[in-house]
């Protein structure tokens, strides 16, 4: 193994949000270097000085290429030191094993990141949403556009440490926490539904779409024996299971769902087969701020509250909405 892959692992795999660990950077970096210090083996005799203009010539081109990568100039410093093997296999020596090495340590930290739930490569600010569309989430609607994001990373020195993406994200949720603190010591308690419909785990599709045709709710907790919380099933839950029977049966829409909520089914679908098991979830001493926080990014309508596993209540958005609104007036 090359040494400087050693110190581009580090960055790819424990600081992923970097732009330093980015694929442009290690794998341009990477290879911008050695083709540097291929150069300058060919043209330097004196082993310190062949060195010192490989390692600087290299930093100096890939921050010109935007390419910035640390253990880019150990790559220069490695091919400069080695002028037998630059003798043999000239520039191709950028190639192989530098530039094939570093794109499979991307790819293995890709593959790393998907396993880890860290998103590798990181954001980008234009990216489309959950929804398909360029619109920002909610808590990157900042009212400041991409530019004056990177102008101020540029200020602060700090474009090399955070992407404009990252940056928007922390902002988002410092403004969430701020509003919340401006709202007072509102907790989930203050906020929830008390008196909860709720359903079993062996209750049928069928009648979930019933009780969510007749109270107009957009979330049904799914509760055990004492109340115990299960799941939560959201009416989305209904339309995705729908859709899968359809790909699967290779029928329509329409049909998957008269199919899905038909009673007389001889094995009925049940709120176990459809419902949610991860999720946020609260206490009642839970903060606004929290709630705010797990429900701005629109990936749930509601969030249980929970007390020894046990539901004892469920706030919404509308409940949140509802808070603010009264604090607001209040003011």
């Amino acid at each position: 193994m090359v040494a400087p892959f050693r110190a581009s692992s580090v960055l790819l795999f424990a600081v992923p949000n970097s732009p330093l660990a980015q694929p442009w950077s290690a794998i341009i970096g990477n290879v911008i270097a050695a083709l540097v210090g291929v150069a300058v083996c060919l043209a330097v005799q004196d082993p310190v000085l062949r060195i010192a203009v490989a390692v600087g010539l290299a930093v100096t081109v890939t921050i010109l290429c935007r390419a910035l990568h640390p253990p880019a100039g150990a790559v220069a410093m490695t091919v400069a030191m080695s002028p037998d093997a630059v003798q043999e296999l000239g520039f191709y020596f950028a190639f192989m094993p530098i530039g094939i090495g570093t794109v499979v340590l991307v790819l293995v930290a890709m593959v790393y990141g998907r396993m880890t739930g860290r998103h590798y490569p990181f954001r980008q600010f234009d990216d489309l949403n959950r929804y398909g569309t360029q619109d920002l989430e909610p808590m990157k609607r900042l009212g400041l556009t991409e530019a004056e994001l990177s102008d101020i990373l540029d200020r602060y020195k700090q474009s090399f440490n955070l992407g404009v993406e990252d940056l928007a994200r922390v902002l988002g949720a410092a403004e969430m926490h701020a509003a919340a603190h401006r709202s007072g010591p509102t907790v989930a308690s203050d906020i929830m539904s008390h008196n909860l419909i709720t359903v079993q785990p062996e209750t049928p599709v069928a009648e979930i779409a019933d009780m969510f045709r007749r109270y107009r709710f957009t979330a049904l907790p799914v509760v055990g024996r004492e109340g115990r919380f299960l799941g939560v099933i959201f009416q989305i839950h209904l339309i995705d299971r729908a859709r899968e029977d359809s790909l699967r049966l290779k029928r329509g829409f329409g049909d998957a769902i008269h199919r899905l909520l038909d009673r007389r089914r001889e094995v009925p679908v049940q709120a176990t087969d459809i419902m949610s098991v991860g999720g946020p979830r609260a206490t009642a001493d839970t903060p606004l701020s929290a709630l705010l926080t797990q429900m701005a990014d629109g990936a749930v309508d509601a969030v249980p509250v929970l007390k020894r596993g046990q539901l004892i209540g469920i706030v919404t958005r509308t409940d949140l909405i509802s808070a603010l609104a009264r604090k607001s007036l209040d003011r």
